[in-house]
């Protein structure tokens, strides 16, 4: 299906109407906040509101419907002193102390951007105030209602690059182009709103103090507030957003995932911290203490089920436990909601390491590799609601978020054991990526787990197990549906059969999507595994991977999808370019190969979108 310029099929404010509005805001005169009211280096204390941030009338629709269900109470913002968690990053960078190697450094951030300029000149050029530009035919792409989901995940990127004009330019564009009363679509689904939209403007505004930003944060936050107007205040995490306009009840559906459920907690507690209006970190801590109550009570303690009930607020009842897609970021959000907070609400605290006590002990695994490396992977485990816990191996690219996450964790929570799973993990998606002929791992894969036949994996505490040829062939043919009854001759020519028609990297028994999509969440580990060790042989390995990236994506006019890294030659693409490339990865590759303090872990708190948020930190 074609996707064409950002349309409304329902306006809620009439064109001509909407048009003056327009010809009116060019005429306005937009003044950021000065750095003594905003400072833009630097720790935070406890968060003072900020002024002048109401949305202008003109899109204020969201706020001035009728409420069907008004809380009959508020919980208010935290108002105690944020807590001394200990330093996360790292106090000591070798790599700083070198000329030589601040100068290759210099030299690799300017490459990372020389790919943005590339990408975020095509977009301006062909797709601006749209969504995307495919980065093959030049095409526009709506996927996320038609905002310019691009230019607002770009924001953050463009200023912590130093692309100044453009990113003004974007603001101005995004000020008078970006309408959230209309879009094309009729399910917005809320979890991408969120994280793409909302958490754009918050970081940019967090580092420019431009007030536009956070007026356009505020009429998002409005928008997705009145989704949760529902009889218990669970949100409609696919919602249909013109049924709620036109003054529909709404009820939260039986079954939602739980990242897009669980994920919203970020975003909307900073938003309350800093507008002063508690509303939005009311309605997400009502979704944290439902998740904190029923944590203890599933078929795998400490984890939630990959879908959950919102309409009965019920988080404890299933059998699948990943921590990958449709889960991850419910996780992440835990240590990250204490570092937003300044460890004022404990909780987040607890229900993290509780969910990583259960994480290491059955879902992290060895996998069986030839060359014997020490390396983790996390997978997926089914309960059987008797205490039988089944590991399903599936590794995927999305689940390398893990790594940075349980280093942070281990970090603010002085938990050794996290951070050397940290380690494992990320040496896991190294590994991975070294494995396949371009240098990028593949969106899944399956490996041999060196714990198969025990349930309690404790994977950290295992000895790597060694390389069999055997038993890898053995389950190659397995998982391709092949008889395995054979002499060892037979079994093995079978085998290398399957092997070479699916181009199967030793380790690896099957690739059930060859695809790579841009993802951020290897570099994204590697990055926060930096900041946190200051291991120099990080920077290289960072290198490589967009290297490889840029050689096996770049397109003409950016960079693409592609379908297949196995592929002998260079993949094909799929002319498709997500705003989290811009947004994610490309920031990412940047930050690594930049100084420590640009935008210090001990200062920012990320969302799973990769747009830093100011922490909460103790005077």
């Amino acid at each position: 299906m074609a996707f064409g310029r950002r349309r409304g099929i329902l306006a809620l404010v009439p064109s001509a109407t909407f048009l003056f509005i327009l010809l009116y805001l060019w005429n306005i005169n937009h003044t950021p906040l000065s750095a003594s009211r905003h400072p833009s280096g630097g720790g935070a204390q406890q968060q003072q509101p900020i002024k002048d941030w109401q949305p202008r009338p003109e899109f204020s629709f969201w706020s001035q419907l009728p409420k069907h269900y008004p809380p009959t109470s508020m919980r208010p913002l935290p108002q105690g002193r944020p807590v001394r968690f200990p330093r996360v990053q790292a106090t000591n960078f070798p790599a700083e102390a070198s000329g030589t190697r601040r100068r290759q450094l210099r030299e690799r951030r300017e490459a990372v951007k020389r790919t943005m300029a590339r990408c975020w000149g095509s977009y301006r050029k062909y797709a601006w105030l749209a969504d995307e530009v495919a980065p093959v035919s030049g095409a526009q792409r709506n996927h996320f209602g038609g905002w310019a989901a691009t230019l607002v995940d770009a924001l953050d990127t463009l200023w912590i690059m130093g692309m100044k004009s453009e990113f003004k330019e974007a603001v101005d564009a995004a000020e008078m182009g970006i309408n959230f009363t209309t879009t094309d679509i009729r399910d917005v689904n809320i979890f991408e709103t969120n994280i793409r939209y909302l958490g754009g403007f918050l970081s940019a505004f967090d580092l420019s103090g431009d007030v536009r930003l956070l007026r356009k944060a505020a009429e998002v936050g409005e928008m997705l507030y009145k989704a949760f107007d529902t009889p218990n205040h669970m949100p409609i995490t696919r919602w249909d957003w013109q049924s709620a306009a036109r003054g529909h009840k709404q009820e939260a559906p039986a079954s939602v995932l739980l990242a897009e459920i669980g994920s919203l907690s970020m975003e909307f507690t900073r938003l309350s911290l800093l507008t002063g209006e508690p509303k939005w970190f009311d309605a997400v801590q009502r979704i944290a203490d439902a998740m904190a109550a029923q944590q203890d009570d599933t078929s795998l303690p400490g984890l939630w089920p990959l879908a959950v009930n919102a309409r009965d607020a019920i988080f404890n009842e299933g059998t699948l436990f990943p921590l990958g897609a449709m889960a991850d970021s419910a996780y992440e959000y835990l240590p990250k909601m204490a570092a937003l907070l300044g460890g004022q609400l404990p909780m987040y605290k607890t229900m993290y390491e509780k969910a990583m006590n259960a994480a290491l002990k059955y879902n992290l695994f060895r996998p069986m590799n030839p060359t014997g490396e020490d390396i983790l992977v996390a997978g997926q485990v089914r309960a059987d609601g008797r205490g039988k816990f089944n590991l399903d191996p599936e590794g995927q690219h999305l689940v390398c978020f893990l790594g940075g996450l349980m280093a942070l964790g281990g970090k603010l929570f002085e938990r050794p054991i996290d951070m050397d799973a940290a380690v494992g993990l990320v040496n896991g998606c190294i590994w991975a990526y070294k494995s396949f002929p371009h240098g990028i791992m593949a969106e899944t894969f399956y490996s041999i787990p060196c714990n198969k036949s025990s349930p309690d994996a404790r994977a950290v505490e295992e000895a790597p197990c060694k390389w069999d040829e055997n038993v890898w062939k053995r389950e190659v043919l397995r998982k391709a549906g092949r008889d395995t009854d054979k002499d060892a001759e037979a079994l093995a020519a079978a085998a290398d059969t399957v092997i070479a028609n699916n181009r199967l990297p030793k380790g690896f028994t099957s690739l059930p999507d060859r695809r790579y999509i841009l993802r951020p969440e290897a570099i994204e580990s590697v990055f926060v595994l930096y900041r946190v060790t200051g291991a120099e042989e990080l920077l290289d390995v960072a290198w490589d991977m967009f290297t490889s990236i840029e050689k096996a994506t770049a397109t003409e006019l950016a960079n693409s999808e592609v379908r297949d890294v196995t592929s002998p030659e260079k993949p094909k693409p799929a002319d498709s370019m997500e705003s989290f490339w811009l947004g994610e990865t490309l920031k990412y590759f940047y930050l690594i190969f930049s100084e420590p303090d640009l935008i210090s872990l001990d200062d920012f708190v990320f969302n799973t979108e990769a747009h830093p948020f100011r922490r909460l930190v103790a005077a």
